[in-house]
């Protein structure tokens, strides 16, 4: 689409950029340009409305054509022994083509945000929860417990989208929920009922946090707890939450795994899917991980299907190895175990770590750089640029993503392509 020619409006756009990924955004588009005119927030409105920078690929800080960077890239994944891929901000297709050629060159497949993954992940391998879906929530819930995290601050349309619905499929009157946050503040006031009831905020350090979470597991096994406080928290505040959920008719226990930024905090996660676990007893309760921001759950549940493990995955042996801790892209680097990074985001802004090692982008235009990288392609951005498919955090519904404009931005999963027929010469 030219620059100067006529906008077009398009409705029920969904979000590729927020894990909970709306599906009823109202954009103008103008050429290039992109705005967000219904039902944007934070996050939306800046991966969207991020211009497009460059168009030019650059190899060693030089313009280059497309087939110069990729004929580098080539070379520098031909020489290593042991490349990381990581990043990640992708739709299924251009994970499926990167994992095609991290399997080529014997690479390690890692996430930016896998630490914040792994703490739900390790708890899933190792006893398993029992969850819902962001659809069971909005029509079920009567009471919701956020643990640790600040839900709007990542999720800015959760409550409205999720809580506060005018309609669900049973008919529940969704002004009557409650909702409790034990260790965080809401940014907002996006938590607060339409009728104006403020969410139950049970203050506690983050420290302090799997203290509670192990208390709350106790109670609602109905182990008999004789301390007064932990981790600060009256108990008896925590037999009431355990009570409240106990009554509910449908109570569901979330968490962003990003924000539980303490040290083993998969255990405190896998306390609380235990407590869950005991409250199925008497009522319906589940668990809803949140998490999934530009591709982060698309990338996993793609690696999951061709590898059959998440993130982490090592191909240096010639098949798929995962390993939680050896095979952490950032361990692999400060070792100097890495030869190469690839840094792979074609939906996300943020750009690769410092490293020493020869570092090729493949990532959305307007990147910036602290360290210009040996190769750099901008690519174009699934859900603008071209059509795709991601999933919300829910693991349970692959959104499609449509084309919005027109440019001349390459799709990543081309450009993987080509690199890995490069390797093939």
């Amino acid at each position: 689409m030219a620059e100067n020619s006529p906008s077009q409006i398009f409705e029920n756009v969904p979000s590729p950029f927020c894990g909970i990924a709306s599906d009823d955004l109202k954009i103008e588009v103008s050429g290039q340009r992109l705005k967000v005119l219904e039902h944007g927030d934070a996050v939306t409105l800046a991966g969207f409305e991020s211009p497009i920078v460059d168009t030019t690929p650059r190899v060693g800080g030089e313009p280059a054509s497309l087939e110069q960077a990729v004929a580098r890239a080539a070379a520098i994944l031909g020489a290593a022994h042991l490349p990381v891929f990581s990043g990640f901000g992708t739709d299924v297709n251009e994970t499926r083509a990167a994992l095609s050629l991290i399997e080529r060159s014997g690479g390690v497949f890692d996430q930016q945000r896998a630490e914040g993954g792994l703490r739900n992940l390790l708890v899933l391998a190792d006893s398993g929860w029992m969850a819902t879906t962001l659809g069971e929530l909005k029509n079920r819930v009567d009471v919701l417990v956020s643990f640790g995290t600040d839900i709007e601050a990542h999720f800015p349309r959760f409550f409205e989208r999720f809580i506060w619905t005018e309609e669900t499929l049973f008919g529940a009157d969704t002004s009557k929920r409650e909702i409790i946050y034990i260790g965080a503040t809401p940014s907002g006031a996006a938590a607060t009922a339409p009728d104006g009831r403020v969410p139950q905020v049970i203050p506690c350090e983050r420290a302090q946090l799997p203290q509670v979470a192990a208390v709350l597991s106790a109670l609602a096994q109905g182990v008999e707890v004789k301390a007064e406080t932990a981790g600060g928290v009256p108990v008896d505040t925590l037999r009431g939450v355990i009570a409240r959920l106990r009554e509910a008719s449908y109570g569901v226990v979330t968490w962003a795994a990003g924000q539980l930024d303490f040290p083993h905090a998969e255990l405190a996660v896998q306390q609380l899917c235990k407590a869950v676990i005991a409250l199925n007893r008497h009522t319906r309760c589940a668990a809803l991980p949140l998490g999934g921001q530009d591709g982060d759950r698309t990338a996993s549940q793609v690696a999951a299907w061709i590898s059959g493990y998440p993130t982490r995955v090592s191909y240096a042996r010639g098949y798929p190895e995962y390993d939680p801790y050896h095979n952490s892209a950032a361990r692999l680097l400060a070792g100097g175990e890495a030869d190469a990074l690839v840094w792979v985001s074609s939906l996300g802004l943020t750009p690769p770590p410092v490293s020493a090692v020869p570092t090729v982008v493949i990532g959305r235009s307007g990147m910036r750089f602290e360290q210009e990288p040996e190769v750099f392609i901008p690519v174009g951005v699934p859900g603008i640029d071209f059509s795709g498919h991601m999933y919300r955090c829910d693991n349970v519904v692959a959104m499609p993503l449509y084309q919005l404009r027109q440019s001349d931005l390459p799709r990543a999963a081309e450009v993987l392509k080509a690199i890995e027929q490069g390797l093939s010469r």
